[in-house]
């Protein structure tokens, strides 16, 4: 009994050696500076962070993207169905799309999907290690978010009838 006490403990120690000696680890001193603690992000928390405009982007990504997903089935494919089925139903189609709610709601669709094309493209060109710099990149950002927004407004403007 005593014997086995005694062999783990030689073993233990062994291994503890070989494992200081062996590691590429720094060994931990009691002087040691702490690390910081990050917590977990609450709910209202949120709109006190400041991110930079490519972190919105990336949001604003995701958050079109998700909006095409869902809108596929409810919105765009029944739309599409009444635009090409026959000429009555794109006649139905033309009044429909003459409601100001339902033209909100495709400008939106518009919008997502030309801030997902122009925010892919961009992250198309980051993953050719073209723009990764942080200047390069917020320049980027702003760019996506330019381009996206001015061609919505020009949808938007034929949309309503401006020209």
């Amino acid at each position: 009994m005593r014997t086995t006490k005694c062999f783990w403990r030689y073993a233990f120690g062994l291994l503890t050696w070989i494992g200081v000696f062996m590691s590429e680890a720094p060994v931990k001193t009691a002087h040691a500076k702490a690390r910081p603690v990050y917590r977990n992000i609450h709910i209202f928390q949120i709109l006190k962070y400041r991110l930079p405009l490519a972190g919105k982007l990336s949001i604003l990504h995701r958050v079109s993207g998700a909006l095409l997903f869902l809108a596929l089935p409810i919105v765009i494919l029944p739309l599409f169905d009444k635009s090409i089925t026959s000429e009555l139903s794109f006649q139905q189609f033309k009044i429909m799309i003459d409601n100001p709610l339902l033209k909100l709601i495709v400008l939106g669709l518009v919008w997502s999907y030309l801030h997902n094309f122009c925010a892919g493209i961009r992250y198309l060109m980051l993953d050719v290690h073209m723009g990764t710099d942080k200047y390069a990149a917020c320049k980027s950002a702003a760019s996506v978010f330019v381009v996206s927004l001015g061609l919505t407004a020009i949808f938007g403007l034929k949309l309503f009838g401006v020209f």
